[in-house]
């Protein structure tokens, strides 16, 4: 299991993900063991430097523009405003931030200007940086590299053949060829999936079958639960359930070893215990701060309780040639 494979085939992913439960997570724990330290845990804050307005139809996003939502849009942040937060992120014991801007794509001009030297000055404070702003060519990737730009985050959302159910201003080859784009100016790729959009099972399979022949693996794969928001066309989903999320992060873990999994937002929803259980699933980071861009999060005290009681350790800050 130590070796990386691109070409899982569907049956064999469906037959990982319908073992029996316990024998699914010692399988995924024997994987994580042998490619990272257990316990240690990466831990990512994540910033909204431009909130809502945008012209996407993401049905589970209450950012877009032409849903009604109770969320409040502001411009892009003030640099400081930016610096400020991301030291208290720091201090906090992240060791990566990520700043979003909901935008459908990167536009060359003063905004994208005023990006890349937040992203320059964020940088240099000594954290990772990973940027999330839509769609963007290599050109502009490669000024956010110059920057000081770790990480780019581009989810997939979902399998290619459902893609179109939940999204239809942006094709699923318009996100590959983002992550494209990311991966040739040699930027680290976060790339993930949400669970609980109306898909089925083999959807969520061939998610992550996506993810996993990607060359290489996405240095960092977010799991997802969607967060219902009254207002979207998604405003009215059932919560997923901890074993169909569980079954997914151990997955995700045997497909990509090597792949920092993100148990991402919903989150705040679920308890100590099947947290725990997604971090012996193989869930290796997370999001701290109280919300991530618009969606609520656990607390930075209650996650200190957690770290303590079960025992976890965060990552330290990466050395200035590290990334991942």
């Amino acid at each position: 299991m130590k070796n990386q494979r691109h070409d899982w085939s569907l049956d064999e992913i469906r037959d990982l993900y319908h073992r029996p439960f316990l024998e699914l997570v010692r399988l995924a724990q024997d994987v994580h063991a042998q490619n990272f330290t257990p316990g240690e845990v990466q831990v990512s804050s994540l910033i909204s430097i431009k909130t809502g307005g945008c012209p996407e139809d993401c049905g589970y996003c209450p950012q877009a523009a032409r849903y009604h939502t109770d969320i409040k849009k502001h411009p892009l942040m003030d640099k400081d405003e930016v610096l400020r937060l991301s030291r208290e992120a720091k201090a906090k014991g992240a060791s990566r931030v990520c700043l979003g801007a909901a935008w459908r794509e990167v536009r060359d001009g003063r905004d994208f200007d005023a990006v890349v030297d937040i992203v320059r000055a964020v940088s240099a404070e000594g954290v990772q940086v990973c940027c999330t702003l839509g769609m963007l060519t290599e050109a502009q990737a490669a000024r956010l590299k110059d920057a000081g730009l770790s990480a780019y985050n581009h989810n997939i959302d979902t399998s290619p053949a459902f893609y179109n159910e939940v999204i239809k201003t942006r094709t699923f080859d318009d996100r590959l060829g983002t992550i494209d784009n990311v991966r040739r100016a040699g930027i680290s790729v976060c790339s993930g999936g949400i669970l609980g959009l109306g898909e089925s099972v083999d959807d969520r399979l061939l998610m992550l079958q996506t993810l996993s022949r990607l060359r290489p693996h996405p240095e960092s794969v977010p799991i997802n639960t969607l967060v219902p928001v009254k207002g979207t066309p998604l405003g009215d989903r059932e919560t997923v359930e901890t074993e169909d999320l569980v079954r997914a992060i151990a997955t995700a873990r045997i497909l990509m070893p090597k792949s920092f999994i993100r148990l991402s937002a919903g989150r705040l929803g679920r308890s100590l215990a099947e947290q725990a259980l997604c971090f012996l699933a193989g869930a290796n980071s997370i999001f701290s701060g109280e919300k991530l861009l618009t969606t609520p999060n656990p607390e930075a005290d209650v996650d200190e309780r957690m770290f303590s009681t079960l025992g976890l350790v965060k990552l330290g800050l990466p050395s200035a040639t590290e990334y991942v």
